[in-house]
């Protein structure tokens, strides 16, 4: 027979038991949440906003460094908005004869650590590249994503620029002074028109582009921005790129 004392402890086992369990049936959603934010971090993946409208977290920095709405920075024969397709929402900037750089400021829109997410992930689409571009020369790239890590000793920034290329293969590096362009998507790889998937590995990338004698080879903890870009003013043409899912990752995931 048992006493009472055990009835007792058993009980409240049971009762303690139960509250736990109570508060795991809780849990999982949180606890996913918490998993993939722990690993990757969304700079933007466009399905906040309502279709049609402009993704307006995006700024324009100006030389001085101050912040500028999107309304304000757009002109005539650009556009930066939100286009929906088989129910997945997604970024559209298109220029004529212009060029558009839109950013997300770090400590501002995005609280990001690099040494934390070091690969940049993100998928884009070009429907049309500026004919007869090319960033050794022209320097017109229909889509483009920017990081900036720093600024040099002239205050220049220091950046690296991905581009979706209308002539160079992928590969490619052009330098000007303190950016790098690093060809990642080129049209030579085929028809443009579907989407695809390109992730860095920006702690890498910076040491190959800045590192070496007398030179550091590891950025900043914390970068200053992130850009998108579309440009076609130098060919006097038009561009037309689509992206989405643009994050940040703990580990590799290609």
């Amino acid at each position: 027979m048992l006493t009472k004392q055990v009835i007792k402890s058993i009980f409240i086992f049971s009762a303690v038991t139960i509250a736990l369990g109570a508060v795991l049936i809780h849990m999982p959603v949180k606890a996913q949440q918490s998993t993939v934010e722990s690993v990757s971090k969304v700079i933007d993946n466009f399905e906040s906003y309502e279709t049609g409208t402009i993704a307006d977290t995006w700024k324009y920095i100006t030389k001085s460094g101050d912040e500028l709405p999107v309304r304000e920075a757009l002109e005539a024969g650009e556009r930066f908005h939100v286009m929906q397709e088989d129910g997945n929402k997604y970024l559209r900037v298109e220029t004529q004869n212009e060029s558009i750089r839109l950013s997300q400021v770090n400590g501002s829109a995005i609280n990001w650590n690099i040494q934390e997410y070091p690969y940049l992930k993100w998928n884009w689409r070009a429907l049309h590249l500026p004919e007869g571009a090319s960033e050794k020369d022209k320097n017109d790239s229909g889509g483009a994503i920017y990081v900036t890590f720093d600024t040099d000793w002239l205050g220049r920034p220091k950046s690296i620029k991905y581009t979706y290329s209308s002539s160079l293969p992928v590969g490619t590096r052009v330098g000007f002074g303190p950016l790098t362009v690093i060809v990642v998507s080129s049209a030579l790889e085929g028809p443009v028109g579907s989407w695809k998937t390109v992730e860095r590995d920006l702690l890498e990338d910076y040491e190959d582009v800045f590192g070496g004698f007398l030179k550091k080879g590891t950025p900043p903890d914390r970068p200053l921005s992130i850009t998108i870009w579309g440009d076609s003013d130098s060919t006097n043409d038009s561009s037309k790129v689509d992206f989405d899912e643009i994050i940040l990752l703990k580990e590799p995931s290609m």
